[in-house]
Parts: structure tokens; sequence; C-alpha cells
């Protein structure tokens, strides 16, 4: 199978997943590219397709968009993003691999574990959990899985769940996107034909993800947004050997 089918097929998988849970398209599409151009060059690239697929999910659910947290928890999302896309450029890629991994590990068990269901995050301490989570999106370019895990302890409805996340998500890479074409833009156009592929995928995928997510329950929802957290996490690390 040529790389550029199998970065259309990934594509499909991600923009799909990414309609369901809120996330996936970095998290899949990131370490498929990476492979070919390393870490850090894929992070940049793959903000492409991730902004666009992003932006027609937020489009299709955006009457599902819950205000409260997008306001308290968006917001230091976005200011994170930016700081941590700032940082990004000054670490390597093994470095960039072992944070990403560990962070997607941990953020997974605390879902499969339901420590995640016993988190609340209200007043100031929303505002924290946003900058973080931006934050590590931001250095690691993948905001997805760390923000998903922290936004269910927020206990909403699997749909605003989902259009919140994406809203937020575009905050942080309204953020971070500016900064990864200004560093990275001759890696970025090395590899426009990968992300022309990548990025019609991701958007056949979200078309095909929304029209699933009215079926599953709220507790499936969970389950499988931890369980795709962990496993990507744990992929990841395994890269690092």
């Amino acid at each position: 199978m040529s790389f550029d089918l199998l970065l259309g097929l990934l594509g499909i998988a991600a923009g799909a997943m990414a309609a369901v849970t809120g996330f996936g398209i970095g998290s899949i599409l990131t370490p498929a590219l990476a492979a070919r151009v390393g870490m850090k060059s894929a992070v940049a690239a793959i903000s492409i397709p991730h902004v666009l697929g992003t932006g027609v999910r937020f489009w299709t659910l955006r009457g599902r968009v819950n205000r409260k947290v997008l306001w308290g928890f968006g917001i230091m999302s976005a200011a994170g993003g930016l700081i941590g896309a700032l940082l990004h450029e000054k670490l390597n890629n093994p470095v960039l691999i072992a944070v990403f991994g560990g962070l997607l590990v941990f953020a997974g068990l605390t879902g499969v574990t339901s420590l995640a269901a016993r988190m609340r995050f209200a007043g100031p301490l929303a505002w924290v959990a946003g900058g973080v989570s931006g934050f590590l999106g931001g250095l690691v370019g993948n905001q997805g899985g760390i923000r998903s895990a922290a936004m269910l302890g927020f206990e909403i409805p699997r749909q605003e769940f989902v259009a919140t996340a994406t809203a937020i998500a575009l905050f942080v890479d309204a953020a971070r996107v500016p900064v990864y074409v200004s560093n990275e833009h001759r890696q970025m156009t090395a590899v426009w034909l990968w992300l022309v592929v990548a990025t019609a995928g991701v958007l056949v995928g979200t078309l095909l993800g929304l029209g699933a997510l009215r079926h599953v329950s709220e507790k499936r929802f969970r389950q499988v947004v931890s369980f795709v957290i962990f496993a990507l996490g744990v992929y990841m690390l395994l890269q690092l050997r």
C-alpha cells in the first residue's frame, strides 16, 4: 500500500473518530506523518488538516456548544496553546514523543478507572485546567486527548461535549497554527501533497462520523473516549524503543 493511500485512509478514520469523540485527527495522523518527516515537522503539518476538519465539525455542531464551558475553559486553552506552540520549536523529537505519549496514557487511565468522572472543574480551576491542556496541546501538537480527559469532569451530554471540545480546538488552532506556519513553513510546503490527501480524508471521515454520534450512549461514549486516549498514548511511547 502506498503511503499516499495509507494517509488518506487514516485521514478518514481520524475524521470519523473526531466527529464521535471530539478529538483524534492529530492523534492518528501525526504519528503516521512523523514516520516520514519527524515529529516536529509532522506536528506543524498536521495542524492544517486538523483546523479544516475541526472547522467543518464545528459548523455542523455549533448549536450544541456549552458556552459556559467554552468561555471558562476555551480562552485559557487558546492562551496555553500559543505558549506551548512557541516552546514547541525548542524541543527535540524524542522529548515531544515522550511528553505526548505519557500525557495520553495518564489521561486515558483517569477515564478508564473513572477518576476523570470524579473530577470537577469550576471557577478558577476550570481556567487552570484549560490553560494547562492548551499549553500541552500547543507543545506536543495534540490538544484533543488531553483536553477531552479534562473535560470529562464537566459531565455534559455527548453532543455538547463534542461541540464544545470542537469550539475550544478552534480557539487553540487559531493561536498555534500561525506559529507553526511561521517556524515550519518550508517543511510544510515540502509535504503539500500529503497534506491535501490527509485533509481530503479528514473531511470525508468527519461527515461520516457525525451521523454515528447520535447513536452512541453516554456511558459508551466516555468509555470509548478514555480507551482511545490510552491506546494512542501507549502507541506513541512504543515509538521510543
